[in-house]
């Protein structure tokens, strides 16, 4: 027996006054009706409809299972119901993964301010120095900076991010300025590590040339707000996004070096795991974070 189907297939019958009639609805002929009608007495052992009456005429047991099986049918149909408003509605609970600087400063403000806007809606944020090491089956949307290696989420640009050297003043002073990428490794730096990747190797590009050098951290730490604050008390070189040193250049807390070398830009992206049939709440929170940033992003203006 199929279930819902043959519920629903049982149900047409009992509203209908023969089978002829029934068998215009289902869209099938008589004789189909009659033969389905059986196959489902004989697959259950038990008789569903008295045929020798002139009317059609369930049995005790016919009765019953369309009377249980209709309210298990609504049941599902209610169900399906839920599940479409949760998916074309503001409705159910999102979880959101993200780094823990860019999380705090930018990410959590702006799933407050969706909250607020869509109160049906329950936001789990999670900040994490590691968010793609996490195990990402438990979130709905990972933001993450950066290069994305091989992954089966899917990619939704967010916010363009670039990367830059920077030191201190006070470090310039007493050290001076590098003049290639290859001085760096004679220099004080300092490297975050995340994600596992290899963070103290470093690449450069100028014109059509790239180059790569192998820094030696002096310090290093799982914390991007630690290494900023270690880069603007002079303790090294730092490689960091755009959006976390912007305000540290405009102020001169911080100086950029090698500004004629380009880094791999670190693009904000949210990572989903389908891209297809997603729920829209989720959606709508990434079209909001993208909004967010239009028509530049905070560390641009």
């Amino acid at each position: 027996m199929n279930d819902a189907f043959d519920i629903r297939f049982l149900l047409v019958i009992r509203e209908s006054s023969s089978l002829l009639e029934a068998s215009r609805k289902l869209g099938l002929t008589p004789s189909a009706v009659t033969q389905r009608l059986q196959q489902m007495e004989k697959k259950l052992g038990i008789r569903l409809l008295d045929r020798s009456a002139r009317q059609l005429r369930f049995t005790d047991e016919g009765e019953l299972l369309c009377l249980r099986g209709g309210e298990r049918v609504q049941q599902f149909d209610a169900l399906l119901e839920d599940l479409h408003e949760r998916r074309s509605g503001f409705v159910g609970k999102l979880k959101i993964n993200a780094p823990f600087g860019f999380g705090r400063q930018y990410v959590a403000p702006a799933a407050a301010a969706f909250q607020r806007q869509h109160p049906e809606v329950e936001i789990a944020l999670t900040l994490s120095d590691q968010p793609m090491v996490e195990v990402s089956d438990r979130f709905d949307v990972v933001i993450h900076i950066g290069e994305l290696r091989a992954s089966n989420l899917v990619c939704h640009a967010i916010a363009p991010n670039r990367r830059f050297i920077c030191a201190s003043p006070a470090f310039v002073e007493r050290y001076g300025l590098p003049d290639s990428p290859e001085h760096l490794a004679e220099l004080p730096c300092i490297a975050l590590r995340e994600n596992n990747e290899d963070v103290t190797l470093w690449h450069f590009t100028r014109a059509r040339k790239t180059q790569s050098v192998r820094i030696r951290p002096a310090l290093s730490c799982n914390d991007g707000s630690v290494i900023r604050q270690w880069g603007c008390e002079g303790q090294g070189i730092i490689l960091r996004s755009e959006w976390d040193v912007a305000d540290a250049l405009a102020d001169g807390t911080l100086v950029r070096l090698l500004p004629a070398w380009k880094l791999p830009d670190a693009n904000v992206v949210a990572l989903t795991h389908q891209r297809e049939g997603l729920p829209a709440r989720t959606l709508n929170y990434m079209r909001f974070l993208q909004e967010s940033f239009r028509p530049a992003p905070p560390w641009r203006v």
